[in-house]
């Protein structure tokens, strides 16, 4: 008979493994009829991702993707959908690399400038997630509705209105605030990674808001499954109504929930205001809100789960650019696996559970019947 444990570990690692053989076959089939060669493209990307300029790509392709991932993942614990991470980052990012510039007049130390831009951020995200929280417990407005609406109020509205205000090169390909200025820049973490590895080249620079995500990893880890707060979070998720009769304000963690979810959001856009590009312009990268609920769907809702699907997408997004160079297929496979793996991750882990759900019944029923035969009924017991 297989041992419980070993039956538990080969559940936990049959769905994301029977994932990763579904999105391989059926990019290859892809590549196969588009006229490219798949063991070949298979090839340059796997020897492309054993470099080290590649994953140092990855970590920093990784670490927006993962921040947005863990501000979905705080709702999903809720059982709310906060499909606004979008807006709350590009409007987070915006607000925090123009109070960033306007503080470039200032004598202010290095870290105070950096900490400034920071809060701001995550400020900005709260007060955006927030105002959906807030319809929800008052008006009880669905928070998907109002999520999507508040995405396109904060990136057509507020930023596209207020933008042509703060651009300071009109005749600058990609428009946008004022340079912050170096001292607030974060400093890459190429010293820290070259103390166990050669010298970085290429031009590649680990960014240091990949210490960030760090922190924010295991704050949501202890958070979500070490405190009281988390024990509240997923409990109401689970069954609101058990919790409030457990003294859960079901209202109350309604709100905190997205308010925390903004909060992590407003932080998902500093790689490229404290690290890249130092300022907002009309380049500004967009879609990491919508890959953080992939990434979120991929790992599960799980600090570590959501560590290597964002490891993951951040490795394909690397490969896009080695195949683009090398032209040896479109670069749209990536795109294809990344939904493939999702898609049937989805499946395999709805899959498994429920595997894991009749091993549970069969345990629960062997665990009730009695040296002597099964438990008497109620009606042989009367009789």
């Amino acid at each position: 008979m297989t041992n419980p444990l070993v039956r538990r570990i080969g559940l936990a690692l049959a769905a994301p493994a029977l994932a990763a053989v579904f999105a391989v076959v059926v990019s290859a089939i892809v590549l196969e009829l588009s006229g490219s060669n798949s063991i070949d493209t298979f090839g340059t990307i796997l020897s492309n991702g054993f470099q080290l300029e590649t994953f140092v790509d990855t970590l920093n392709r990784a670490t927006p993707l993962f921040l947005a991932g863990v501000a979905a993942a705080i709702g999903f614990r809720m059982n709310l959908f906060n499909i606004g991470v979008e807006g709350q980052y590009i409007l987070a990012a915006f607000a925090a690399a123009v109070v960033g510039a306007e503080l470039n007049r200032f004598a202010l130390p290095g870290f105070l400038h950096t900490l400034a831009i920071v809060a701001t951020a995550m400020f900005v995200g709260a007060v955006w997630a927030g105002l959906s929280g807030l319809l929800k417990v008052t008006r009880g407005i669905n928070e998907v509705i109002s999520t999507i609406m508040l995405n396109f109020v904060a990136t057509g509205g507020i930023v596209a209105a207020l933008l042509p205000k703060v651009i300071t090169d009109p005749t600058a390909p990609n428009q946008g605030t004022e340079t912050i200025a170096e001292r607030a820049w974060l400093p890459d973490l190429n010293g820290v990674a070259e103390v166990v590895t050669r010298e970085i080249g290429r031009g590649r620079e680990l960014t240091g808001v990949f210490l960030i995500a760090v922190v924010v990893a295991i704050a949501y880890h202890v958070g979500v499954n070490r405190t009281v707060f988390g024990f509240d979070l997923r409990s109401s998720g689970m069954n609101p109504f058990a919790a409030f009769a457990g003294g859960v304000q079901p209202k109350k963690m309604v709100f905190l929930s997205m308010v925390l979810s903004g909060v992590v959001a407003g932080l998902v856009g500093m790689p490229e205001i404290l690290s890249d590009n130092h300022a907002y312009d009309q380049g500004f990268v967009q879609g990491l809100g919508f890959g953080g609920i992939a990434i979120a769907l991929l790992g599960r809702n799980s600090a570590l789960g959501m560590t290597f699907a964002a490891l993951l997408f951040g490795f394909l997004d690397s490969s896009s650019a080695v195949l683009q160079v090398q032209a040896s297929a479109s670069a749209e496979i990536v795109r294809i696996m990344q939904a493939t793996f999702l898609l049937a991750a989805v499946v395999a882990f709805e899959f498994v559970n429920r595997i894991r759900q009749r091993d549970e019944v069969a345990r629960a029923s062997a665990a009730t019947e009695t040296p002597n035969g099964p438990t008497p009924s109620i009606e042989g017991a009367s009789a």
